[in-house]
């Protein structure tokens, strides 16, 4: 099985859930201050694979938002950012009960994991799962977070996971294509070629 590769990057993709096409400033387009890898990922092992790898760059404060099409991988994903950090519980979607948090199992941060796709509203609809006080000393990953969480920090990770087309010799609907980019300070000093495998 292929591991995943560099790529050219990708140009900013449509929001999923609106069909709108990305605005001028979206954070997934390159620019100043901003570090961007795209990989193809050829299944959801090596999704979850990547996540691990992922972790290895993760510290507290960090907030990650995923954005993707249901069944895209963000999930998974997130499971591999749970097994890299060394967190306690199995990472599920947390779709009905909108945030779980798993605590670390050693000395590490937690992980807070965020799905806010049946929340229609921005940060403010969002206050009550108190991110902002919860991000200092965790990790935070929102599902379907962009465009409502962006306030709590200027720094902060997009993962747009998208399915590939015309991957020769393998399962189309297994490939995705990931795309990072690291928005703010602390992005801009963080090597994510590292990221490719």
């Amino acid at each position: 099985m292929e591991a995943p590769h560099h790529q050219q990057p990708a140009p900013p993709q449509p929001n999923p859930r609106d069909g709108h096409a990305a605005a001028d400033g979206d954070p997934r387009a390159a620019g100043p201050g901003r570090r961007e890898l795209t990989v193809t990922v050829p299944s959801a092992e090596e999704m979850r694979r990547l996540g691990v790898r992922l972790a290895q760059v993760l510290r507290a404060g960090d907030l990650v938002l995923l954005t993707g099409e249901l069944g895209a991988g963000k999930t998974t994903l997130t499971r591999g950012l749970g097994e890299g950090l060394g967190v306690r519980g199995a990472v599920t979607s947390p779709t009905f009960v909108i945030a779980r948090v798993h605590p670390s199992l050693g000395d590490g941060p937690p992980l807070v994991h965020v799905d806010a796709y049946r929340l229609g509203g921005g940060l403010e609809e969002m206050e009550d799962l108190d991110l902002d006080v919860s991000l200092p000393q965790s990790v935070v990953v929102v599902e379907w977070g962009e465009g409502r969480v962006e306030e709590l920090t200027e720094d902060r990770l997009h993962v747009v996971i998208s399915r590939a087309t015309g991957q020769a010799g393998q399962e189309a609907d297994d490939v995705r294509t990931v795309t990072l980019v690291g928005v703010g300070e602390r992005w801009a000093r963080e090597d994510l070629a590292a990221l490719a495998g």
